[in-house]
């Protein structure tokens, strides 16, 4: 069995195991990381070889920490990393390049619509019918989006929002609200088998679903990393916000994960406050004092325009898995059509929490 797991803002590491009578045999741990000594490898594959196959990640990095020589010294590389990448080899988890990757980018469309097309496009990813699908946004009016367990009136002052023209609707993920203007913020959905992330806890799909837009914005020259739970930051403040959702497949089998992203290219922090019910809770617990702080856009970041920051996104992500255009079948779009009305443009959803 092979595992691999990118750590986040470190190196890839690579493992290879045989089970034998429920224990771990044969462990082979490999990848670009920096080790010292060069006796840790061995200390490492030994404090794994003969281990529970059913333990956990933090259980083999226990077993690790405890077999390293006195001294190590670990770059790109940590102790649960490699558990990591040990229980993704047992449960088979797949591997980005094992995909032929499709990318969706149309014209503007309605923000109840861009929900439906979430929702539909993942069910086929779980059916087997679609392939992993990287599909970036065009939003056809301003929105805010609230999260499945977010209470409207908590989130949304209704009079700035009629002011404003800002359409109310709620995502099938989790997660807060996000303020959003169509030539000042960059969506982007990814839906992925669940094999993706097998083997992975919760919080660090979110880190392995984003690696590849820290790269991205790298090359950019936006130093960016990964701030658990699910905000992408930088050392000028937060820059996007992630959500996912898993999908089960049909017959309750194996699904699909949709993981989608948005980014702030630019912002209009008066009118966002207006809109938005933003707490004194909500910012404290980010370490700013003032709404206007909390995010920090694309844009002054790196002087590209958002058609460029997109343009570079796509290829950054062609280059490092391979990406063909694709588009949304007749059947995808007319059940989208169909579930944007019935559900994501209802007052019944939308007020599901009051």
């Amino acid at each position: 069995m092979h595992g691999e797991y990118k750590v986040p803002g470190g190196k890839l590491v690579v493992v290879d195991v045989d089970t034998d009578d429920g224990v771990l045999r044969h462990v082979r741990v490999a990848g670009d990381f920096f080790l010292e000594p060069d006796e840790a490898l061995d200390a490492v594959n030994a404090a794994l070889e003969g281990a529970p196959a059913d333990t956990d990640a933090a259980g083999l990095a226990a077993r690790i920490e405890a077999a390293l020589p006195a001294g190590t010294v670990m770059y790109g590389l940590t102790c649960e990393g490699i558990g990591i990448a040990m229980r993704r080899a047992l449960a088979r988890a797949t591997d980005w390049t094992d995909y032929d990757w499709q990318l969706i980018h149309e014209g503007a469309q309605p923000p109840a619509l861009h929900m439906a097309l979430d929702e539909v496009l993942t069910a086929e990813v779980a059916a087997g019918r679609r392939p992993p699908t990287l599909r970036v946004w065009e939003w056809g009016a301003p929105a805010v989006v609230i999260g499945s367990f977010q209470s409207l009136r908590n989130e949304v002052d209704p009079e700035g929002a009629a002011r404003h023209g800002i359409e109310v609707v709620r995502r099938i993920s989790g997660g807060g609200a996000m303020f959003v203007e169509p030539g000042n913020t960059i969506t982007y959905s990814l839906s992925v088998p669940e094999s993706l992330v097998q083997g992975l806890s919760f919080q660090d799909s979110y880190a392995s679903l984003d690696d590849w837009v820290l790269g991205a914005l790298g090359d950019m020259g936006v130093r960016a990393w990964y701030q658990p739970l699910n905000d992408i930051a930088t050392d000028q403040g937060k820059i996007a916000g992630a959500a996912q959702k898993r999908i089960a497949g049909p017959g309750g089998g194996p699904g699909a994960v949709l993981h989608h992203v948005t980014m702030a290219y630019d912002i209009d922090a008066g009118k966002m406050t207006e809109v938005l019910r933003i707490g004194r809770e909500k910012l404290s617990d980010k370490g700013t004092r003032s709404a206007r702080k909390r995010v920090d856009p694309l844009r002054r970041q790196t002087g590209l325009s958002r058609a460029a920051v997109i343009d570079r996104m796509i290829e950054s992500f062609r280059g490092r898995y391979g990406l063909a255009p694709g588009t949304i079948t007749d059947e995808e779009r007319a059940r989208a059509a169909e579930l944007a009305r019935t559900k994501f443009a209802s007052a019944r959803w939308t007020q599901r929490v009051p």
